[in-house]
């Protein structure tokens, strides 16, 4: 079902995104996880909300164009599925698929005007709820452009995070 949402470049509505991902965290009860991208809005937080207490929400602020210009820069492969970016993973000839040889495509949704209009969309929808985790005290903010500039203090941050988890696991 998400993925005809998704086939479109639209975001997928709450109650399948949360219905997906509710029955998922169910069945890993009693482990740790990591989301990456949900929860994007606060019905999926109130839904989370009720099936667990979040230890740590991070969020990466990364400049607006720069999303805009690293996904309008994503090329596909349909039959196969396979994702080209023409700056970090361009393929070997352009606008080829490197194991078949056949045409690349750009879908609509990856166009820049239709992924600024996702953009704005997503940071509407994610503001209130950057805004509910920012005053449990669980929100934790990096910015940059760059994965090897941000990752360190990410790392730094899980390390202490996950240490102490650690630590009362084994006792």
């Amino acid at each position: 079902m998400a993925r005809q949402y998704l086939e479109k470049g639209l975001l997928v509505p709450d109650h399948v995104i949360t219905q997906l991902m509710v029955s998922e965290l169910e069945l890993r009860s009693g482990q740790h996880w990591l989301l990456d991208g949900f929860p994007r809005t606060l019905g999926q937080a109130e839904a989370l909300d009720r099936l667990c207490d979040l230890d740590l929400v991070i969020s990466l602020n990364v400049p607006f164009e720069t999303l805009k210009d690293r996904l309008s820069r994503r090329w596909v492969h349909p039959p196969s599925g396979r994702v080209y970016n023409l700056d970090f993973k361009p393929p070997n000839v352009p606008g080829v698929d490197d194991i078949t040889g056949e045409p690349l495509v750009q879908q609509e949704h990856d166009k820049p005007e239709a992924v600024a209009a996702r953009l704005r969309r997503y940071k509407d929808a994610a503001k209130p709820v950057m805004e509910l985790y920012r005053s449990r005290g669980v929100l934790h903010q990096f910015s940059g452009t760059e994965t090897n500039k941000i990752w360190p203090y990410v790392y730094a941050l899980f390390s202490n995070k996950l240490a102490p988890l650690q630590s009362k696991e084994a006792n």
